[in-house]
């Protein structure tokens, strides 16, 4: 993901963790924008790094609405003389402040996907999403969500999963899919504060460095986190299974069909979904732009030297190479896989370093979908939807029902539980 405005941004979000990167490039504070030449270059090397026929140019910062329009505009005409034959898509990640009729026809036109942060209802939105002068924001956010629609731009609503919002999760789902979002990403927010600023300028830290800290106040909490997808989870399969689509929904559905999930924390590795400066170095993610995990600069390297270097396969390797004994014992780690290594940071129940610390949420989740999730996937296997799901659950009920079967019988699926404990 190219962040060509780097770390600048007209929003001062409580919990944001890019805002203090600017302290990884003092000399930038006045010349933040990725130049026209560097652009060139990514979008030169992005387009001859693919070998299947198409390439994801995806904009995010910062505020990538701050390098203007024109500037895409120049991004589009690269794309055209760089990435011919290939299909080219582009994902534009916004806090839609900027958002008006022009950006929206520039959209429409080139065919982007734009995903718009937003947190849920305005007084949740507005705890932490604030501008500048610690004003609210949600306002001129539900704003560009009305005039995307108004043009036909196809979109998708990021949530980041707080301390505050996580304790509402049907305020949050019903306030997204009544502005007319199909495509819901929630993301946790979980960061590290240090006791103290490291060499480098920086107070929110990765695992990796021993130093003491605390996690901050507006991180969600572990089994709260876990709990807020089940009651998403829940209100889905009820209203809008097989219209509406859950990223954590989907990516644990396609874990459970044996096929990629398409969301990197699930993945068994990582290490390749890099994140880029705007004066072209380029980081393993964008939750790891630290020093140490810098794999060069575009203007030196290509991408696909870096993508191929030792230093960016091993950073992927680790991820299932330094699991936990819980982790690789856990009947879920086949669709779980530890996580995310940014927050592996607890510690397990063995007393292991580096467990994650979302732990006991994702056990939470999966356990209470893997009945639902295992129906779902057998009817992916049989070239059926998903979507039948409330159906056949409403019909082996009734049927159940017509059986005279008790709550505290076995249950006639011959799971081996209590009629109330599994089909009920």
């Amino acid at each position: 993901m190219a962040k060509p405005s780097s770390s600048v941004c007209n929003l001062d979000c409580e919990y944001c963790f890019y805002l203090e990167k600017q302290n990884l490039y003092p000399d930038k504070k006045r010349d933040w924008k990725m130049s026209i030449e560097t652009l060139e270059t990514y979008i030169k090397q992005q387009s001859e790094a693919q070998f299947n026929g198409e390439v994801t140019f995806s904009w995010q910062g910062g505020e990538p609405t701050l390098m203007g329009l024109e500037y895409f505009k120049k991004a589009v005409e690269f794309q055209e003389e760089y990435a011919k034959g290939l299909i080219v898509h582009n994902a534009f990640q916004t806090n839609g402040i900027q958002i008006n009729d022009e950006w929206c026809a520039f959209f429409k036109e080139n065919n982007f996907l734009v995903g718009v942060s937003v947190d849920g209802p305005a007084h949740l939105h507005d705890k932490y999403r604030v501008n500048r002068a610690g004003k609210p924001t949600h306002a001129r956010v539900h704003q560009a969500i009305e005039l995307l629609k108004s043009h036909g731009v196809e979109f998708n609503t990021l949530t980041v999963v707080n301390a505050e919002n996580a304790k509402y999760p049907e305020a949050v789902y019903r306030y997204l899919v009544e502005t007319g979002s199909t495509h819901l990403q929630f993301i946790p927010l979980v960061e590290q504060l240090a006791n103290e600023v490291t060499k480098d300028g920086l107070t929110l830290i990765h695992p990796d460095l021993d130093m003491s800290y605390r996690v901050t106040d507006w991180s969600v909490p572990a089994k709260g986190y876990g709990e807020f997808l089940n009651r998403i989870f829940d209100l889905w399969l009820e209203r809008d299974i097989g219209r509406v689509h859950v990223n954590m929904i989907e990516s644990t559905l396609s874990a459970w069909c044996g096929e990629p999930t398409g969301l990197c924390v699930l993945s068994p590795s990582c290490g390749h979904n890099f994140a880029l400066e705007s004066n072209g170095d380029l980081y393993n993610c964008d939750h790891y732009v630290y020093p140490e995990y810098k794999l060069g600069n575009l203007n030196e390297k290509t991408i696909l030297e870096m993508n191929n270097s030792t230093k960016a396969i091993k950073f992927g390797r680790d991820k299932y190479e330094k699991l936990t004994q819980q982790c690789k014992a856990c009947i879920y780690r086949p669709t779980c896989n530890g996580g995310c290594p940014k927050h592996r940071f607890s510690t397990s129940r063995r007393g292991e370093t580096r467990h994650n610390y979302l732990c006991e949420g994702y056990f939470t989740f999966f356990k209470h979908t893997a009945q639902k999730m295992k129906v779902m996937s057998d009817l992916v296997r049989q070239g059926r939807s998903p979507a039948e799901l409330p159906l056949i659950e409403a019909q082996r009920k009734a049927q159940l029902k017509s059986t005279g079967v008790g709550r505290n019988d076995p249950c006639p699926c011959n799971s081996g539980k209590k009629y109330k404990k599994c089909c009920a």
